[in-house]
């Protein structure tokens, strides 16, 4: 048994790499030591419960009071997607609370169906928090807040919800500056005129949601001329000197008296504004001008992209330790018996089999793409209390619902095709169902399904170890996989069987009809990878070409669920690999759409709102 964990050389090797890449990740997020990084949770109104970072800095004290700033995700994310913004305003002398968003993360749900709006998604509750002196290193009379999209309106609602509580108890706002990225909805006169809040906007030039905005096309986030950033600036000037054309950058107003006003436009698609050099630069000069830097650094000198980087390499590192993970459970006498030799490939394709080959290979990526939408609207029906926004246990995820039915849908499809395929030609044709690596007794898929759960929790526990030790997990920009609650269990459960059908229809095809003789495994494996994410490709290049030919998304309504895309194109494109190395480990085609799946939809679940009811 010792010589057999000895030779397990590259499951050690990548349990080094996390290692090291984690605790090197953790130097950035603390400033190389200089700040002080803890998960924090503070009960609110109702039973409902707010978790955040803390980021410190070690010069922070009783005698040195620091300013605040609570840094908001927006909708979808969790606090780890905005680590970037903490980790600048922190290693520049700001204490930072980084919020799960109530409803996202590991924050409960929240008793309002519009907490953004009603209770700045947790925020209002940690400013009064902090307001009463519960910080005794933080200057109570300089807390700020910045979000992004939805934790831009967060932002926008705090400065209006402490400003009228100012204007009645007649005292400053305890909200004293606000930064707002990629949201101007409602940047509105009456919102406006009760703000006592220094108030910096950001917004992206390319934003795919200023179809929303009062002007049209590309004039819509032209924060140069937009009636919204016009209104932000022209709500603290006199009559006489109000503008009609905002100077990107120039700052209106006396930050004396909380009327200071500022506006970017940087050119950058909505979900990339977090992650880019100038934005965080424009952000950090923001809160220099309104706070001051208790320590010097300059706005353009940034580190957060290291931490990326390492996270990254988390990542994809913990995908592949899946490999040596399962060969050495598989060396196991327990498993052992599940492992059956690789059956033969399949015969080389015919010409009229390569015709038939593509013409399913684009069909199903046609079907996939214009099936998308339908079941995101389908969906909205079916799962009315979470697509409400309501507390529930009945699929209470309002965006995976979408994609769970698309995969559902899908799924059964590929599974139709294959076996019709069969039916008409394979099997006339050379094919033979052995081909397929389907044969399996009751007692080996009893083991196959105990190893995957157990190749599951393996992943998740060494997760558990590096957030515990590191504070960190493996992420890049908004795709990330974290850590989670017990509950999110029941809510894995839940979701599993529907999505694999995709999962195992994936696995069947990739190994029963993509994977012929005389084929070389990494054309197979690309066209596999190609042919399960080239659907949901398709509806993204058809929505930014026709952005990028008219100023506005080809879907408007449900343009969030597209830009929700981007996280998981990537994972459609690598299912195909990892199902395949699963079958080449074992001969059958079960094992890798049970690990993928459990793991995939994790990922999935975590990353996303969910509306379960408060305990």
């Amino acid at each position: 048994m010792i010589n057999y964990i000895k030779k397990q050389k590259s499951l050690l090797a990548c349990f080094l790499v996390l290692i090291i890449s984690s605790y090197l990740a953790s130097l950035v997020q603390t400033s190389f030591g200089k700040v002080d990084v803890s998960l924090m949770s503070l009960k609110t109104s109702n039973g409902q419960n707010l978790v955040y970072d803390l980021y410190k800095p070690k010069i922070a004290s009783e005698d040195n009071q620091l300013p605040l700033i609570i840094v908001v995700p927006g909708f979808q994310r969790s606090k780890e997607a905005l680590s970037n913004i903490a980790i600048e305003l922190s290693r520049r002398g700001f204490v930072v609370a980084l919020i799960d968003p109530y409803a996202q993360g590991m924050s409960s749900s929240s008793v309002s169906r519009i907490a953004a709006t009603t209770q700045g998604y947790g925020m209002f509750a940690l400013v009064d928090y902090a307001f009463a002196g519960n910080f005794s290193f933080v200057d109570k009379d300089l807390i700020g807040s910045t979000g992004h999209s939805m934790g831009g309106n967060a932002a926008i609602r705090g400065a209006n919800y402490f400003g009228k509580k100012a204007i009645e108890e007649g005292t400053n706002s305890k909200l004293h500056s606000v930064y707002i990225s990629g949201y101007v909805l409602t940047l509105r006169d009456d919102i406006l005129k009760d703000s006592r809040s220094n108030m910096g906007v950001s917004y992206a030039f390319y934003d795919e949601g200023a179809f929303r905005n009062e002007l049209k096309g590309w004039d819509a986030a032209n924060m140069k001329i937009a009636p919204e950033s016009l209104r932000t600036v022209n709500s603290i000037l006199p009559e006489d000197k109000k503008i009609k054309k905002v100077e990107l950058g120039k700052y209106y107003g006396d930050k004396s008296n909380n009327s200071l006003r500022v506006i970017f436009n940087e050119k950058l698609l909505h979900p990339f504004q977090p992650y880019n050099k100038e934005a965080t630069a424009n952000q950090i000069d923001y809160f220099e001008k309104v706070f001051g830097l208790p320590i010097k650094i300059n706005s353009n000198n940034q580190i957060w992209q290291l931490k990326e980087f390492l996270t990254l390499l988390n990542m994809i590192v913990a995908f592949f330790m899946l490999i040596p993970i399962t060969k050495f459970l598989l060396g196991l006498s327990f498993f052992e018996s599940i492992v059956k030799s690789v059956p033969q490939a399949l015969p080389k394709q015919s010409k009229e089999g390569k015709v038939i080959f593509w013409i399913i290979f684009f069909t199903s990526a046609i079907i996939a793409c214009l099936s998308f939408i339908p079941m995101v609207d389908v969906a909205k029906i079916i799962f009315y209390e979470s697509a409400n926004r309501e507390l529930t246990w009945f699929f209470p995820q309002r965006m995976n619902n979408s994609v769970m039915l698309w995969a559902a849908f899908n799924g059964t499809i590929g599974l139709c095709i294959f076996f019709l395929s069969y039916h008409l030609f394979g099997k006339h044709n050379g094919i033979k169902i052995d081909n397929w690596g389907i044969k399996l007794n009751i007692f080996e898929l009893i083991k196959t399904i105990s190893l995957g759960i157990t190749i599951f929790v393996i992943f998740y526990s060494i997760l558990f170890f590096i957030y515990y030790f590191f504070h960190v997990d493996y992420r890049f920009w908004f795709m990330g996989i974290r850590i989670f609650q017990p509950e999110m269990l029941i809510v894995l459960a839940m979701y599993f069987p529907l999505f694999f059908i995709f999962f195992f229809s994936n696995s069947l095809r990739v190994n029963g009809s993509m994977r012929f003789m005389g084929q070389s495994e990494w054309k197979s494996r690309l066209i596999a990878g190609i042919a399960n994410s080239l659907g949901l490709m398709m509806i993204i290049i058809i929505q930014y070409v026709t952005y990028a030919s008219s100023g506005t998304v080809f879907w408007t309504t449900n343009w969030l669920s597209v830009n929700l895309l981007f996280g998981i194109v990537p994972m459609m494109f690598i299912l195909p690999y990892f199902n395949r190395v699963f079958f080449e480990m074992t001969g059958r085609v079960y094992l890798g759409p049970i690990v993928t799946c459990l793991i995939f939809i994790m990922i999935l679940t975590t990353n996303t709102v969910v509306y379960l009811p408060i305990k």
